[in-house]
């Protein structure tokens, strides 16, 4: 564990006492200031609460557990409830949550958990199987509750409850992912009362009931969403009186926030953004290996379950020839040195590197570098030759003319659609880069050609795996599916099956593997960067907290709620929480604790909102 070393409180500069002087004047007290939405105590005043904010610009999509995918939603999902295990922040090694053990049967079909006794409900009843069984039954048996996690339940078989302590799941074959269930646990007594899953997005009445370490009290929609530390959660309430995630829009709007002290952290910075903040007093910049891979998806021709096909994707995109030709005009090593300014890894495969066991790197013979020459050549053998004024033509004789869906809150997205434009423009393809502040509705409908991509991976990747396979696809044009971009490929299929199957670590990672290897080879996704975790937080507001994994991980969107869990206020003197068996405590910065006073003339009247990343 690393030592916190408590510095003594710094006396405040001389504006800060006369702002501070002007403000008791007027009758504003230190209390007052301190409860401050999106300000935090400072160290050594005792008397106020203290609130750690943060700042975040992709939109909420549902508070409904059965309905959020993105990754603000299901972050915030993991702080609200509980689920069967959880990942040891140190190395992401499975630990205890709501269940305390499991065992499986000899021939792995039946697992039984023991459902831990000192669990309750925020709303004051107590969390058993019960709750477990019936979460997992409504998404065996309701369509619409299996759309954000369906794909862990297809093969359950029956789940039992035979007293409150012990949960049964029995499976039609094998599942791998029976120690890795990334399902929130709902409580029966409450959702049981919900008749439409596909409507009931959970938004409305507050506090919202759960059992995890936070409470979420307050919610509106692209503006804010606050909870309040579980003071009955078992491993221990949370250090902060409140959380708050404030959302911003624009990113240099959330960055001038933590500078003035408005919110504590904010995720997803520009190397720009990074190197200015590096120079900041009381902020602190961490730079770690990421979770998520960036990509391009095109789309493979949007359709149902019915097999209904739909949406307005360019026909040429079918082609894989094509699809081919684009990526061989995409110059990875240049998109990681001028975009993303050496923060990120060169993007193959489908999983980040950061999860040896599954990262998977093409064989020479099978990498697309980058090679503009033979993607010439590719498109004049496929018959995709420049008409008179150099256009490229399709088949069909109409130019070859692509949109791709761009996150307007992403300055990555509008940069590399700006090099992409200049690389295919030069194969005479153009290029129209869309730029929306929220990307779903088009998405959705297969309104598009191209898209920006991105997943957050877990340490089981089974779920981002899954969402490429056939079964989440919509049932019908008029519903939502679990899929990312439509892709319904047998040979995946038959690999996905193969790998969910799979006990063995060692085989079950080579299955993996030939699903990234195939997926790359269709080229419906090319993953084109792994980004880094490229954050900050304010010092003299969060004195320590944990990242994940111990060593050079994030704090944003991790496997877990340790970071906001373990995060300890700069004017406590108490030190870090511990997480799942290791040592977790992990220092990250001690500072000046007099923003509050010194920020104080504009704290009062300033509100606003944080960085991105959509489809997620």
């Amino acid at each position: 564990m690393v030592m916190v070393t408590k510095a003594p409180p710094p006396r405040p500069a001389a504006p800060a006492r006369r702002a501070l002087r002007l403000l008791l004047a007027a009758g504003v007290t230190a209390a007052s200031l301190a409860a401050v939405p999106g300000t935090a105590r400072a160290e050594g005043d005792a008397s106020g609460p203290t609130t750690l904010t943060v700042a975040v610009s992709q939109s909420i999509d549902s508070l409904s557990p059965f309905l959020a995918q993105k990754l603000t939603s299901t972050s915030i999902h993991r702080l609200a409830y509980e689920y069967l295990t959880n990942y040891d922040p140190k190395d992401a090694r499975t630990v205890p949550g709501f269940a305390t053990s499991w065992k499986p049967s000899a021939d792995k079909l039946t697992w039984t958990y023991t459902i831990r006794d000192n669990s309750t409900w925020s709303d004051g009843k107590p969390a058993t199987a019960e709750d477990a069984a019936w979460t997992f039954n409504t998404m065996m048996t309701d369509p619409d509750a299996a759309t954000a996690n369906g794909s862990f339940t297809a093969n359950f078989r029956k789940v039992t409850a035979p007293d409150p302590r012990t949960l049964v799941i029995e499976l039609k074959k094998p599942q791998a992912t029976m120690t890795a269930l990334d399902v929130p646990i709902v409580p029966k007594h409450v959702w049981e009362k919900v008749g439409d899953f596909s409507k009931f997005n959970n938004d409305q009445r507050f506090p919202i009931v759960g059992n995890g370490p936070f409470v979420i009290t307050d919610f509106k929609v692209d503006q804010y969403l606050k909870l309040k530390p579980n003071k009955t959660f078992w491993r221990g309430a949370p250090k902060f009186d409140e959380l708050v995630f404030k959302y911003y829009k624009d990113g240099d709007a959330a960055v001038a926030a933590l500078q003035k002290g408005e919110v504590s952290f904010v995720p997803n910075l520009t190397p720009a953004q990074a190197a200015a903040l590096r120079t900041q007093k009381n902020i602190k910049v961490n730079d770690a290996p990421g979770r998520r891979f960036y990509a391009l998806a095109t789309n493979p021709g949007a359709r149902a379950k019915d097999g209904t096909a739909f949406g307005n994707g360019h026909k040429a995109l079918l082609d894989p020839a094509v699809r081919k030709a684009l990526f061989l005009a995409v110059d990875r090593a240049t998109l990681v040195e001028k975009v993303f300014q050496g923060h990120a890894v060169e993007g193959e495969g489908y999983i980040p590197p950061r999860f040896g066991a599954y990262f998977w790197k093409p064989s020479p013979a099978q990498r697309r570098a980058y090679d503009p020459a033979a993607a010439e050549r590719l498109l004049d053998s496929a018959g995709y030759r420049r008409n008179a004024d150099g256009k490229r033509v399709g088949k069909d004789g109409a130019p070859l003319d692509f949109r791709i869906l761009c996150h307007a809150t992403d300055p990555n997205d509008k940069a590399v659609g700006k090099y992409l434009q200049e690389w295919w423009g030069k194969l005479g393809i153009g290029l129209k880069v869309e730029c929306l502040d929220s990307v779903s509705d088009p998405w959705l409908k297969g309104d598009y050609d191209l898209a920006f991509d991105g997943w957050s991976v877990n340490p089981d990747p089974d779920y981002v795996l899954s969402i490429h396979t056939c079964g989440t696809l919509p049932a019908t044009p008029k519903d939502t599916g679990a899929t990312d971009n439509f892709i319904c490929d047998k040979e995946f299929d038959a690999l996905y099956a193969q790998q969910a199957e799979e006990y063995d670590p060692a085989r079950r990672a080579d299955l993996v593997k030939r699903m990234q290897s195939r997926l790359y080879d269709t080229g419906y996704m090319n993953v084109m960067a792994y980004p880094n975790a490229l954050e900050a937080y304010r010092t003299d507001h969060i004195r320590s907290i944990t990242t994940m994994p111990e060593a050079a991980g994030n704090l944003w969107g991790q496997d877990g709620y340790w970071s906001w869990w373990s995060a300890v206020p700069a004017g406590s003197a108490s030190g870090g929480g511990s997480g799942g068996g290791s040592s977790t405590g992990v220092a990250v910065g001690i500072g000046a604790a007099v923003v509050v006073v010194a920020g104080a003339a504009v704290v009062l009247g300033l509100r606003r909102r944080a960085s991105a990343d959509d489809r997620e």
